[in-house]
């Protein structure tokens, strides 16, 4: 399969093109719904190239911490290796990573522009989750992350070259990336649906806390069917980051909202009604 597109002596490389459609595409979704809001939309097209520089930073810093177990490589590696630590163009890029290191930027941003981090959050989270849809298919032109052995009938064929050491006689396996894209093309519209029908019941922050409950749900499932596993000390770190996340998210978004979940506390107990004095209990006992 090719990967790329010769012009001349240069080749356009589909991932990084499939990345960047889908930036554009969650920089689109985004704009409009800044618009609908009747918020200044320039904020996002102003914001994105630093949110941008922010996610790949964070993403390559995911990776080099977390590689995985087939390439071989270790952290450590990378710690003496640094013009192999930034040479991107080689792959390794993590998606947790990306998306702290540009919620990152995209917090120090609003802060100098005095705007609200958490409002902006809320808007780019659906696009978000488009994004991630979209950047999903450069795994598969990668042929990269792709699940266990499968003989379904949308099980994909993976080229001897880049099929994992001990599975090099089967070619056949779950696709992976297209579960994560199915599943992240749901979790926009949820987010979606959010914004539209709940708005009047969230707080500001409610919508991006619940792509923190979402997200990294579907990643803890799906590590599951992946080989190619990121451990750190003997632990699943993606799955075991996700897990993580997600419960945190929850917590925190059931204390935000403690009073609508759990009741209002303090309230006033009623008094009790003022009793007549009897005139007869003089201090002394009547017949």
């Amino acid at each position: 399969m090719r990967t790329g597109l010769r012009i001349g002596p240069l080749t356009l490389n589909y991932y990084g093109l499939i990345i960047m459609i889908g930036v554009i595409a969650a920089a689109v979704m985004s704009y409009y719904e800044a618009k609908r809001r009747k918020l200044d939309p320039e904020f996002i097209w102003d914001s994105l190239p630093w949110v941008v520089i922010g996610g790949v930073i964070g993403a390559r810093i995911w990776h080099i911490l977390t590689p995985s177990t087939s390439s071989g490589i270790t952290a450590k590696y990378y710690f003496t290796h640094p013009l192999k630590a930034i040479a991107i163009w080689d792959g390794g890029l993590g998606i947790p990573g990306a998306v702290a290191g540009g919620a990152l930027v995209l917090y120090l941003y609003s802060r100098k522009r005095n705007q609200s981090f958490l409002l902006w959050a809320d808007i780019i989270a659906p696009g978000l989750a488009l994004a991630q849809a979209i950047g999903r298919w450069g795994n598969y032109i990668n042929q990269e992350l792709y699940g266990s052995p499968s003989n379904l009938p949308w099980a994909i064929t993976i080229d001897p070259q880049h099929r994992l050491p001990e599975f090099k006689n089967v070619a056949t396996y779950h696709p992976l990336f297209l579960y994560e894209s199915i599943l992240n093309l749901l979790n926009m519209g949820f987010l979606m649906w959010l914004h539209r029908k709940m708005s009047h019941k969230l707080k500001e922050g409610d919508v991006f806390l619940f792509y923190l409950i979402t997200y990294p749900t579907i990643r803890f499932f799906l590590e599951f069917l992946r080989l190619d596993r990121s451990y750190v000390g003997g632990v699943n770190a993606n799955q075991t980051l996700m897990i993580i996340i997600a419960l945190v998210s929850v917590g925190f978004l059931l204390w935000r909202h403690r009073e609508t979940v759990f009741g209002r506390k303090g309230k006033l107990e009623a008094k009790p009604m003022d009793v007549e004095p009897d005139d007869t209990q003089d201090g002394s006992q009547g017949e």
